[in-house]
């Protein structure tokens, strides 16, 4: 019994060796892989339905459109919920696998896209996951994928401050920043300043928020329909002394494209919410910019001082 119990020991001791050796190497793996994305860029918000998603894969094709094809890539960290690959029309792709592990599957402008939606068996496959395997999944999207080299890396987190988030920020915690994403609702703005303050308790620089479903603009003249209460964004960035990217208005077109698999920045040029977003890239590309060139953390002085004194104007205007 006792020469049992020894070699149960033994063997268990060796196990855990193995386990650790096992996790170094996979640890070693995501910093080489890691190494080679120059910018990391997580999209959060604190609720579902603001649409986050959609500000995620705009943003990459918007990048994509001024960079080398290849050099854009998109993590769906939604586990629960993916919906990445069929806002950007990539049904029926998968991961493709190679002798150095698996490679990304390719969207719109080369961009490359990781998601588990790609592993489902089919669209109405739910994902039963506790939070560890959840975080097992996330760590394997980052250190078994060969992702090449980028120019960016866009993380689609799901809502809120769980599991997925909290993996993602552990795991990356030289991310150049976060990209809240609202809406003027006053419960949006009161969860939103959740996901600013986890952010900034690990170290992770907020970016900026942005302010989606802002106003209609009525397609016959022109004029801007407040649907929701006005102000929010400004409200949380001014708390919270950080910066309103810009605000999104309301188009039925945002929707049907995302339905069609058509990011909306492509495929509705002439919209006002498409000249918005673009203004929003270009701030995000000038933080992005300003970090390349100074280690620190802050934020570009133009932009910064640009977006503060047009919140004053617009205060002292409504």
């Amino acid at each position: 019994m006792k020469n049992n119990l020894t070699d149960a020991r033994v063997e268990d001791r060796r196990h855990t060796g193995f386990q650790k050796a096992e996790l170094e190497e996979q640890e070693k793996k995501l910093r080489e892989r890691m190494s080679r994305v120059k910018h990391k860029v997580a999209v959060i918000s604190g609720k579902g339905g603001v649409g986050k998603t959609m500000v995620t894969i705009n943003l990459a094709v918007a990048f994509a459109k001024k960079s080398t094809p290849g050099k854009v890539g998109i993590l769906d960290a939604d586990i629960h919920g993916p919906c990445v690959p069929r806002m950007l029309g990539m049904k029926g792709k998968v991961l493709r696998a190679g002798p150095l592990g698996a490679f990304p599957a390719e969207g719109p402008l080369g961009i490359k896209v990781v998601s588990i939606d790609f592993l489902l068996p089919s669209q109405e496959t739910p994902v039963i996951w506790r939070g560890p395997l959840k975080m097992s999944a996330i760590k394997q999207f980052l250190s078994d994928i060969t992702w090449g080299e980028l120019d960016l890396l866009l993380i689609d987190l799901p809502p809120g401050t769980g599991d997925e988030a909290l993996s993602v920020m552990q795991l990356l915690p030289e991310m150049d920043g976060v990209v809240i994403v609202t809406i003027p609702s006053e419960v949006s703005q009161d969860v939103v300043k959740k996901a600013v303050v986890f952010a900034r308790e690990l170290n992770i620089p907020v970016i900026g928020v942005v302010e989606n479903m802002s106003g209609l603009i009525c397609p016959n003249c022109g004029t801007r329909i407040d649907v929701f209460k006005t102000g929010g964004g400004e409200k949380i960035a001014e708390e919270l002394d950080t910066v309103l990217l810009g605000k999104i208005p309301l188009d039925p077109s945002i929707c049907e494209a995302s339905d069609e698999g058509l990011p909306f920045i492509t495929s509705q040029a002439d919209s006002p919410a498409v000249e918005e977003f673009m203004k929003i890239t270009e701030k995000i590309e000038a933080f992005l910019n300003k970090n390349s060139m100074n280690t620190g953390t802050a934020y570009p002085e133009d932009i910064r001082d640009e977006d503060k004194s047009n919140n004053r104007l617009k205060g002292r205007s409504e």
